[in-house]
């Protein structure tokens, strides 16, 4: 089942089958198996569950496994999916608004560029027209009927596969409890085989100049699409490395042309996409600056013809070579941590693609064996498969027209005769320094001690610094010396923190020791080269984001809901007028120039006999300044100036757009009294998950009226140093049609006093305990997870100088409300956080429209909802 195989009037139909099974089915009506999952703590959300693709669907549970019974209906929900959706009347008219919903999603700027690449891409082939989402008018008319006929015609047990993965004591019991709920079913006697689909190849290239008013930006894409390699013998696993170590090679040189001065695109990259059945694409993408594009698209067919003239260097792919040495080494090692979700998705590769399942004990030893004979020659050679007469396809789009599609034809045949003539000189490779190579840890004081003189340079100074080179190198230069070093560090300065952070593997800690004594004795200095580049590629952002119609929206909801400070403006083009180079590189360089106020947490699979040395060495021996820097005590950091609503607002924010779009922002200030913190930032996160499940199950699934909602919960200022009560907010948003938006956001305040006046009911309680169960035993597997735990622990303001007593309370605070968690105590947790005589604002994206109408839309909206008379 998939979307090829749909006739025009089909056009969405398997996908709204894959949506109904949901629904129901001959075992489970009234969204049972939504419930289901939601009762054991498996998330119900857009593509979390199931996914329809162009060549089939795939449905995807995640089952805990320390109960048997829950594995055991798990496989007998996928048996129903398989025979007995249920797909009556009732449950399309139910589910229509939420397909609806999906496809409004679709139909933004980034989803109009897609289709028309696609549809180039693709034409003279039936993949050009069957987009998975479907026709509007088919999503909004089709029947019951033909979903029951294009059902029983593709969904048969002979095109189907069952993949369970996990850690099970008994693989057998696994496959004898599918034997047990799929054995009984029988597939037609003579089902209809799988169509193939050819896409033609073509030699001529096709170009595409699209110009889209709401782009974030220029962007020029060059597609090489050619037949989707098999994989059968190591002749063939070995020219699937070469492809690989091409890709990294080239993807290099890229990298150092977006760092040179004035360069033709701020990024740019190639990957490999498998995009039907039988057809892949090597697909290079850039994006640029305004009027731009030419050069862009220039530069990228010169670096792939320079590969075909002069090849890589050997030390270019020796340096390929360590780092998918490096690679495949660490996945070795780190084996026994593969998640599930990763395996199933290789073993359904291997059915719906043919893909062999190698198993990674092998790989190692393949990629091992193999990687040393290869050679830069056997590289640099793929690119003759990249030529623009080899199925090529060409897209720029931007925001307004400065060229045309005869512009490009005419730079590719510059670059022919360019090529032909050999007039395209060899890649200057650069020299790599004799290697001076250089985790989590963080200092109070930041950005919200500044005045606003100060603020918009001083906000800058970690992107300057990061292209100038924070570590004494730029970052061109640094990458080739951390090649095949499995090490990242990278810093952040937020409101009341400074932190550096990263990753690496364990045999690389003293890299990442050394990257951060380079990081507080680097003295970072303008550079004027680096600077025009960096505050280019800022513009362009700036103005990329105003032309988004999502972006008046959030400014204006982020206004209402905490005032209009600085801190809290977006960053303009003005606010870009004001930044001073040189005070960005004097404030960084003191956010990171005294190790004593900064407190260090390293989580791993580590030998202290090891690191305890390194650290001492390197942590221990960055120089203290001679007087102190950034020394805060926890009652001196200044507060962010938040100005949480006092009343009810209700604002609609007008924005023109091409496609009508609608999205929806339900906001409620909370306070969160000292005395009882822990606990009530325990209840209030239960709280969002609580109103998240059941706005999903009014507005999505009773009604059909929205794809998903999110539901989130902010608290402002959880420090030692903040002592007072604290503020922060719960935030609904949820997209959906423009027209019935004000009658949702009724919908929702209902559904909310509802709740504090009746509570919700016991199996909600258990609902979401069992979601922030999952979610909690998942985490302790986890590195992040302790990482952000400890980190918690010190910087929670329960924490009094033992980190010990800090971790315990925390951990008692959270099996208290656990414990304490019943339908009486979330009414009473609800009335208390979010009482019903709270302010709160309701923001709305509508799209642009005559004032008339505008008017007429909201002649009925009161200040306390909708008049539902």
């Amino acid at each position: 089942d998939s979307s090829i195989l749909e006739e025009e009037y089909e056009r969405g139909v398997a996908h709204i089958v894959e949506h109904l099974a949901f629904s129901a089915t001959k075992k489970y009506t009234n969204h049972n198996i939504v419930k289901f999952l939601e009762s054991i703590g498996a998330e119900f959300g857009p593509c979390q569950n199931a996914v329809t693709s162009f060549d089939e669907t795939i449905y995807k549970l995640l089952i805990p496994i320390d109960k048997p019974e829950l594995l055991s209906e798990a496989i007998q929900v996928l048996a129903e999916f398989s025979s007995e959706i249920r797909l009556s009347k009732d449950d399309l008219e139910k589910e229509r608004g939420a397909v609806m919903e999906e496809y409004r999603d679709n139909r933004n700027a980034n989803g109009r560029i897609l289709d028309a690449y696609w549809t180039l891409m693709m034409e003279g082939s039936k993949y050009a027209d069957r987009s998975p989402i479907g026709l509007e008018n088919v999503i909004k008319t089709v029947s019951s009927q033909t979903l029951k006929k294009f059902y029983q015609k593709w969904y048969h047990l002979c095109n189907m596969a069952v993949i369970a993965v996990g850690d099970f004591s008994d693989t057998k019991s696994v496959i004898e409890l599918i034997k047990t709920h799929f054995g009984h079913k029988y597939s037609a006697l003579d089902p209809p085989s799988i169509p193939h689909f050819k896409v033609p190849s073509h030699k001529d290239p096709r170009f595409s100049y699209f110009v889209e008013p709401e782009a974030s930006g220029s962007a020029v894409m060059i597609s090489y699409k050619m037949q989707v390699d098999e994989l059968k013998t190591m002749k063939d696993y070995r020219e699937m490395l070469v492809k690989s170590m091409f890709r990294i090679a080239l993807n290099r040189r890229l990298f150092r042309i977006s760092r040179r001065k004035d360069p033709p695109y701020f990024s740019c990259s190639v990957a490999s996409y498998v995009l039907v059945r039988d057809l892949k694409a090597y697909i290079m993408s850039s994006s640029c600056k305004e009027k731009g594009t030419l050069e862009a698209l220039e530069s990228m067919l010169i670096e792939v013809a320079r590969v075909r003239l002069h090849g890589f260097s050997e030390r270019e792919i020796s340096v390929v070579r360590d780092l998918l040495m490096s690679s495949i080494e660490s996945a070795y090692l780190e084996r026994d941590q593969i998640e599930s979700t990763s395996l199933r998705y290789e073993y359904s590769q291997h059915f719906t693609h043919n893909k062999p399942i190698i198993g990674i004990e092998y790989e190692a030893q393949l990629q091992k064996s193999i990687l040393p004979d290869i050679l830069a020659s056997e590289v640099s050679k793929f690119a003759e498969k990249l030529w623009t007469s080899c199925s090529c396809v060409i897209q720029i789009v931007e925001p307004q027209a400065f060229a045309s599609v005869d512009c490009m034809k005419n730079i590719v045949m510059k670059i022919n005769k360019l090529e032909n003539e050999r007039s395209i000189s060899p890649w200057d490779d650069e020299q790599i320094p004799e290697e001076i190579v250089l985790f989590t840890g963080f200092s109070y004081g930041g950005l919200s001690e500044l005045p606003e003189n100060k603020y918009f340079s001083s906000s800058m100074g970690s992107t300057i610094a990061e292209e100038i080179g924070m570590y004494g190198h730029r970052p061109s230069v640094l990458m080739d010396m951390l090649a095949g070093k499995r090490v990242d560090v990278d810093v952040e300065v937020r409101s009341y923190k400074r932190s550096f952070y990263g990753d690496c593997s364990p045999f690389y800690l003293e890299t990442a020791f050394q990257l951060v004594y380079q990081l507080f004795t680097t003295e970072v200095t303008p550079d004027d080269e680096v600077i025009k580049r960096v505050m280019q590629v800022k513009e362009e952002t700036i103005l990329a984001r105003e032309r988004d119609p999502y972006t008046s929206f959030s400014n204006r909801a982020r206004e209402i809901n905490y005032g209009n400070s600085y801190f809290f403006r977006p960053f303009g083009i003005s606010d870009l007028q004001k930044v001073d180079p040189l005070k960005a590189c004097e404030y960084f360089n003191t956010c990171f120039k005294d190790p004593s106020t900064f407190t260090v947490v390293i989580v791993g699979k580590i030998n202290p006999t090891v690191t305890v040395p390194l650290i001492l060495k390197y942590l221990g021996g960055i120089g203290k300044p001679p007087e102190p820097i950034f020394h805060f005590n926890c009652d001196r950091i200044k507060s962010l100036p938040f100005k949480f609503p006092k009343s009810i607002t209700r604002e609609v924010v007008c924005s023109p757009m091409i496609e009508a779009q609608c999205m929806v922002r339900i906001c409620f200030p909370i306070e969160l009294k000292h005395g009882t913190m822990e606990e009530e930032i325990h209840y209030t996160g239960f709280l969002a998950k609580l109103l998240e499940t059941k706005l999903l199950q009014l507005l999505r699934f009773k009604h059909g009226q929205i794809y998903s909602a999110s539901v989130s919960e902010f608290i402002h200022g959880d420090l030692p140093c903040l002592t007072g009560d604290i503020g922060g907010d719960i935030q609904i948003d949820f997209s959906c049609d423009p027209k019935i938006s004000l009658k949702l956001v009724d919908m929702a305040l209902n559904e909310i006093l509802r709740l504090q006046e009746e509570g919700p009911s016991d199996q909600d309680v258990e609902t979401i305990l069992q979601i922030e169960q999952r979610a909690h035993e998942n985490g302790l597997q986890e590195n992040y997870y302790w990482l952000n735990l400890i980190l918690g622990s010190y910087q929670s303001r329960i924490y009094s100088g033992d980190i010990g007593t800090s971790f315990k309370i925390l951990d008692e605070t959270r099996s208290k409300v656990r414990k304490s968690l019943t339908s009486l105590t979330m009414q009473l947790a609800l009335r208390r956080i979010m009482p019903c005589n709270n302010p709160h604002t309701v923001v709305i994206l509508m799209p642009q429209t005559s004032w008339f109408k505008r008017i007429k839309s909201f002649s009925q909206w009161t200040l306390h909802g909708i008049d539902m008379k």
